[in-house]
């Protein structure tokens, strides 16, 4: 078995964001079995506040999903710096919005040590990114310094309960696994994430995107679950992939899913 990977390993995060695929794999999941009809972007985008002429920071912006999936909602009086720490991620989205609108610009920064002057932003977006940072303390304070008084970080993340269904598999399957899937306690998560922001923002407030899947494809819940830390090849994969088939089948063909996600706004005093 290959050593516990964590979900701040920086060998790891290259390796899983060098490209989008593995995204791509968790986000079909949660397209196609969501049992809420209104979209994960499209909810999140709605808790954003854009004032007019407003500099926006996104940090983790992977392919440049939340800005595709809302493209006809995005202010034009704004200005837009999508980042990410992949540099794969950033050409990603460079490439899927740069013709699209002017106002946006590209760069790969990590979240612990921004490049950017003092009090520059009105608004910080960080989207399930947070628990991938080594340093939270070093990050949240990055964060506060490059926004304006009175700015707004939105940090959206998941619950302790996320996914509670698929652990479950991967341990019955393997009981060693089980280390390789979801947040660890220590994470930043809705359920400590407040505390952690309160350090550094006047005003914390939480918001919760209501959500379950309810998935009946063994293929795309396999890939899902082979996406992130969980590593396997050859005769064990095959034997994963038909414990997942036999486990929709034990489950009259759709296996449940808690979802428990949200976002955070935090305001700078």
């Amino acid at each position: 078995m290959p050593p516990t990977q964590s979900l701040t390993d920086p060998q790891y995060l290259r390796k899983q964001y060098q490209d989008a695929s593995n995204l791509n794999a968790r986000i079909r999941l949660h397209r196609e079995f969501s049992t809420n009809p209104y979209s994960w972007q499209r909810w999140l985008f709605d808790h954003f506040t854009f004032s007019p002429g407003c500099r926006v920071l996104e940090l983790g912006c992977g392919p440049g999903t939340l800005w595709v999936e809302n493209a006809d909602r995005i202010p034009p009086d704004a200005t837009f710096l999508l980042s990410d720490l992949s540099e794969g991620m950033v050409a990603q989205a460079q490439g899927a919005l740069e013709s699209l609108f002017p106002n946006f610009e590209f760069q790969a920064i990590d979240a612990q040590e921004i490049p950017i002057s003092d009090e520059r932003f009105d608004v910080v977006i960080a989207s399930h990114m947070l628990y991938h940072v080594p340093n939270m303390e070093k990050a949240l304070s990055e964060i506060r310094r490059v926004l304006k008084p009175g700015g707004r970080l939105y940090a959206s993340t998941a619950g302790r309960n996320n996914l509670k269904e698929n652990r479950e598999l991967v341990t019955r399957f393997d009981p060693q696994l089980a280390s390789q899937i979801g947040l660890s306690p220590d994470s930043f998560t809705l359920d400590n994430g407040a505390a952690q922001l309160g350090t550094f923002f006047a005003t914390v407030t939480q918001h919760n995107y209501p959500n379950a899947l309810e998935v009946t494809d063994a293929q795309v819940l396999t890939a899902y679950l082979l996406s992130g830390r969980i590593h396997m090849e050859g005769k064990k994969k095959a034997e994963f992939a038909r414990f997942v088939q036999q486990a929709l089948a034990d489950h009259c063909g759709t296996f449940h899913v808690t979802i428990e996600g949200g976002v955070f706004e935090a305001v700078k005093f």
